[in-house]
């Protein structure tokens, strides 16, 4: 057991493997159609077909501080605790997991807390979160990693392609109307992370297949240490694709390490099936 103990909440889409590899916490939030709650371990497959049948999107809940606020109370004596959360602009978690925070200081915790906001989502937030974990891992001073994973959110990068835009039309971010222009074209969205953290479109794009090309050629606009960095794809259910942007992107650009998942129902809500992400 290190001495820091490492929480983040279940946007990050990290696998279950990595997540037990590098032994960090995970504070749900919750996933609703109507008042039905879908499960933690729900099939992903599951998720997508419903979604494509019900006319409303499903609606995501941030944790309430108090769920944080346990899994604080977990640590060992001797540990110091350090979370990663979803954007502060995308939603409430961080502002929970601060509240928290300062709940668990007035019980009179002695050790060291920081909440970082990732400004990131999905494996955004998962490549920092597994940043962390190595660095507590390697037994790397507290304070020295909080300053490199708070270095880290300023330089990292998070690009999406959307291959349907029916979630951001239900979820009332497109307009209908234009919404079924830009269908009819087959226009697809290229998103990025903003530096504010929120997502914002950054090109709209004819075809897929352009789409995608246009996608991996993001990556190599940043400078990359490629035998030190570490390379991030989700998708949402849409594995061979992802692979797919995966092969190209490692032809380019030799990434030391790769993570790969498929998309969490927090995100998934909002991505839409057939979507990439990419985050280093």
């Amino acid at each position: 057991m290190t001495t820091i103990k490492i929480i983040t909440d279940s946007s990050c889409d990290l696998p279950k493997m990595i997540v037990d590899e590098i032994g960090i916490a995970i504070v749900p939030l919750s996933v609703h159609f109507g008042e039905e709650c879908m499960p933690p371990d729900m099939e992903l497959a599951d998720f997508y077909a419903r979604m494509k049948k019900e006319s409303v999107l499903p609606k995501t809940s941030s944790p309430a501080p108090q769920l944080f606020l346990a899994e604080y109370q977990k640590a060992q004596v001797d540990q110091d605790i350090l979370v990663i959360s979803l954007s502060s602009a995308l939603s409430s978690t961080y502002h929970h997991a601060v509240m928290a925070k300062e709940m668990l200081l007035e019980e009179g915790y002695a050790g060291r807390i920081e909440v970082i906001d990732s400004k990131t989502t999905s494996l955004g937030l998962g490549v920092l979160v597994y940043k962390a974990a190595k660095l507590a891992e390697a037994n790397v001073p507290f304070e020295q990693i909080v300053e490199v994973i708070g270095q880290a959110v300023k330089i990292s990068g998070t690009y999406f392609f959307l291959d349907t835009l029916e979630n951001v039309i239900k979820g009332g971010r497109l307009d209908r109307v234009r919404g079924a222009v830009a269908s009819v074209l087959n226009i697809k969205l290229l998103m990025k992370a903003s530096e504010e953290g929120a997502v914002e479109v950054i090109e709209k794009i004819r075809g897929t297949q352009q789409a995608l090309k246009r996608l991996i050629s993001k990556v190599g606009e940043t400078h990359h240490d490629f035998d030190k960095d570490v390379i991030a794809i989700a998708h949402s259910n849409c594995e061979d694709r992802a692979r797919e942007v995966l092969n190209q992107l490692l032809e380019k650009y030799p990434f030391r390490k790769v993570l790969f998942a498929n998309m969490g129902t927090v995100i998934g809500t909002y991505a839409g099936e057939g979507g990439v992400l990419i985050a280093y």
